[in-house]
């Protein structure tokens, strides 16, 4: 294998290496410039034209991506926080008492959480996830009535 075919063999292991990483769209337009290149190195030996392609290609692909990641960072799409929104309906154990007014905390699906209850709560009970907000879990006893939803 030629020199320069190693190296861009080389450039684009690490562009992907980078990219994986970080998973941010970092470097993903530089693994497809070197592709090319590391291609064009199979049929001319011209250094200069295989860093042309690779620096047009690159290019090309951060202009072709740039309005469609652009559309997506303006996307208001309402943060999750923590998987919070995940156990409404789920059913836990109370941790800390809670009291009207106060935050206590409980145990969903074996991660804690702060809480909130409209009525007293006292430790060990019972109690389902009505609502969440933010980070805090809306909760409320677990009845016998309630036990089977």
């Amino acid at each position: 294998m030629p020199f320069d075919t190693t190296l861009w063999l080389v450039a684009l292991i690490v562009f992907v290496g980078i990219e994986a990483a970080t998973t941010a769209l970092v470097s993903i337009w530089f693994a497809v410039g070197a592709l090319a290149a590391m291609i064009l190195s199979f049929f001319t030996e011209s250094v200069s034209w295989q860093m042309a392609v690779f620096a047009v290609v690159s290019g090309v692909t951060l202009a072709v991506m740039l309005p469609t990641l652009a559309k997506r960072r303006k996307q208001n799409r309402p943060p999750v926080t923590n998987g919070s929104p995940l156990t409404i309906g789920k059913q836990g154990t109370v941790l800390v008492q809670i009291t009207p007014g106060d935050l206590g905390r409980v145990r969903v699906d074996g991660l804690d959480w702060q809480a909130r209850a409209e009525q007293p709560m006292a430790k060990g009970v019972k109690c389902r996830v009505d609502d969440v907000d933010g980070a805090v879990l809306i909760v409320s006893p677990v009845t016998a009535d309630t036990a089977a939803v």
